[in-house]
């Protein structure tokens, strides 16, 4: 972060199949060692697959899937006399979608199976049932703000 004056956003062009800005970026967040092709062709057969899975449009289905995991709340330690609480925030929306997309990825990842399109459509049905990893993650950061509600007094 530098010192003096804002960070300026890259403009990211929506993907050639949805195009949509928002498949865009979980394609660069797949990516891995700069394959972007390999990343894309995950990403549109996963897409593809789930869609078949929930009978519904592969671009609704990744919106609601985002929708669902996106945290609203979390904590971040601040330090206040000598000791450090958790105070519960809420979180902006480019970082409550980077952080959506990254639960997915690394929670598809993990997953057992073999081939990451069948892990990532997996995740994917998963976490449009409100079920699965992403969505765990999700609940336990909402936890957390909840348990530290007492702190909120301690923001600025």
């Amino acid at each position: 972060m530098p010192r003096r004056g804002k960070v300026k956003k890259i403009k990211i062009a929506p993907d050639p199949v949805y195009n949509s800005v928002l498949v865009q970026k979980f394609i660069n967040k797949i990516m891995y060692s700069g394959k972007k092709s390999i990343a894309e062709r995950i990403v549109y057969n996963s897409l593809k697959m789930a869609a078949e899975k929930v009978k519904s449009k592969p671009l609704d289905v990744f919106e609601k899937v985002i929708n669902n995991v996106r945290p609203l709340m979390e904590v971040k330690p601040r330090r206040v006399g000598g000791s450090t609480y958790q105070i519960p925030i809420e979180v902006p929306r480019d970082r409550s979608l980077s952080l959506s997309m990254q639960w997915i990825r690394d929670n598809a990842r993990k997953r057992a199976g073999k081939g990451m399109e069948g892990k990532l459509t997996a995740e994917l049905v998963d976490a449009f049932n409100g079920a699965g990893g992403s969505m765990k993650k999700r609940e336990d950061i909402h936890k957390m703000a909840e348990a530290n509600k007492a702190f909120a007094h301690f923001r600025w």
